[in-house]
């Protein structure tokens, strides 16, 4: 019965080193891996997400002055209209 118990601890023993060896494995691989995702986007002409949110709120505010000046626009052409109409 002793006997058993010592070669369940030993096996046991092995598992747990095999399975904290496999996380090991694991991490390193998940490291390699980001490494190169990195390598790879570092070689793309891609911009970052601060210089993206930038521009894209660039891009609303000038199409919030786009649409008022165009209001301006329609605004000034029916006033001149009417100029024109009540000469």
């Amino acid at each position: 019965m002793q006997t058993d118990n010592r070669i369940l601890d030993d096996l046991a023993r092995v598992a747990s080193s095999a399975m904290g060896a496999a996380g090991g494995v694991k991490g390193e691989v998940e490291s390699v891996v980001r490494r190169q995702f990195e390598r790879i986007l570092a070689t793309m002409d891609m911009v970052s997400r601060d210089e993206f949110d930038a521009v894209k709120e660039m891009a609303a505010n000038a199409r919030s002055e786009q649409e008022a000046l165009a209001l301006r626009v329609e605004q000034l052409e029916l006033a001149l209209k009417k100029q024109n109409d009540d000469a």
